[in-house]
């Protein structure tokens, strides 16, 4: 692996000071609320704005109305519908894929110890997207029916996820370097797979169809079932890691420091892919592929509560989140009536930051 991809160590810096460690905790703390708070702000206001404006405080009454069962009255029943029925679960599903690409970001990051690292790197997304493309141009349904979308795209997310596994396992183990590799030869191939698939169906249609798909998208969000498991999902993922937190700062250090505190890198890197492969799975069969949320994301909220992973997971959920959101909300209003696939507001705001970080490269990495 050339020396210009593998970064330095993502380790976390200890100090035997306690009061200089309290007061980081302090001020960690007050940051987790400080962008849960912000959060909440543009979750509202995330509702709010659109092509029917819907004042702040309605948006709360209408919110607090439904979920206490006690329907705020004097308020239109087209701003309730439009709240409550179209925007709201947008938001909810941005919420959660941004949260979720964020944190598996971060994950990833300290599995391969490699600050470039996001969820493509896996060729999850390129699995997901041949699925998507295989029902979108030629009808393959596998027997789901309306969820066959959803269905067929989280389907080829697990199959690239164990295709990765099975060819970066060898002799028992799963290395940095060997993970890193297959997953970008399997993504290459996949995406490889999709280009055919769109050139082989001669539907030009279709090929738009599958375009808009591969650039993301929260317009199909609705209440229910797959809305629930994705929450639901994402929520599990963020405790997981946070859980992990000293495990993923002792991977991200390096193997020797692993096995010094008792971890199995390879063991502990199987555990990782799989709960990572679910996670993204799941996202990029809701909403289409979105990238740089993993990538850029989790720098942030380094710089924001520092590099150890017990602070550094929730905030990357809570920042990834909140990115999303607005990505999402300039996605449906630069070009009214028509919409932009979110993943090119991401990529405008993610790629200048990818090339400031490396133009901040230390010059031997």
């Amino acid at each position: 692996m050339p020396s210009t991809v593998v970064l330095a160590p993502l380790s976390a810096r200890s100090s035997n000071d306690p009061l200089g460690r309290r007061r980081r905790r302090r001020r960690n703390a007050a940051v987790l609320t400080a962008l849960t708070a912000v959060l909440a702000v543009s979750a509202v206001l995330g509702v709010a704005i659109g092509p029917v404006w819907v004042a702040p405080a309605d948006v709360v009454r209408i919110l607090v109305g439904h979920l206490t069962g006690s329907p705020a009255e004097g308020l239109d029943l087209s701003a309730d519908a439009i709240v409550w029925d179209v925007r709201l679960p947008r938001v909810l599903l941005g919420i959660g894929v941004g949260a979720g690409l964020a944190v598996c970001g971060a994950a990833l990051q300290a599995m391969v110890r490699n600050l470039l690292a996001d969820p493509y790197l896996l060729g999850i997304n390129s699995g997901a997207s041949s699925g998507a493309a295989a029902t979108i141009l030629f009808g393959v349904t596998l027997g789901l029916g309306e969820h066959a979308l959803a269905g067929s795209a989280f389907l080829g997310a697990l199959a690239a996820s164990l295709l990765v596994f099975v060819v970066a396992r060898t002799a028992g183990r799963i290395t940095s370097v060997r993970l890193l590799l297959t997953g970008v030869a399997v993504g290459y191939a996949l995406s490889a797979v999709t280009s055919f698939l769109v050139f082989a169906s001669g539907s030009a249609e279709g090929a738009r169809s599958v375009m808009f798909w591969l650039l993301g998208s929260l317009a199909l969000a609705q209440w229910g079932g797959p809305l629930a498991a994705l929450l639901v999902v994402v929520l599990a993922t963020v405790l997981v890691l946070t859980f992990w937190a000293r495990r993923l700062d002792a991977l991200a250090i390096g193997d020797e420091t692993a096995h010094v505190l008792g971890i199995g890198p390879t063991r502990f890197r199987t555990q990782l892919l799989v709960v990572v492969s679910l996670c993204v799975g799941v996202i990029v069969a809701a909403s289409g592929c979105i990238g740089f949320v993993g990538l850029v994301v989790p720098h942030l909220a380094r710089r924001l509560v520092g590099s150890a992973h017990a602070w550094a997971v929730p905030a990357s959920a809570l920042l990834g989140a909140t990115f999303l959101l607005w990505a999402d909300l300039l996605a449906r209003m630069l070009m009214q009536p028509r919409e932009l696939p979110i993943g090119i507001i991401a990529a405008l705001v993610g790629a200048p930051f990818l090339l400031l970080l490396i133009r901040r490269l230390h010059p031997s990495s």
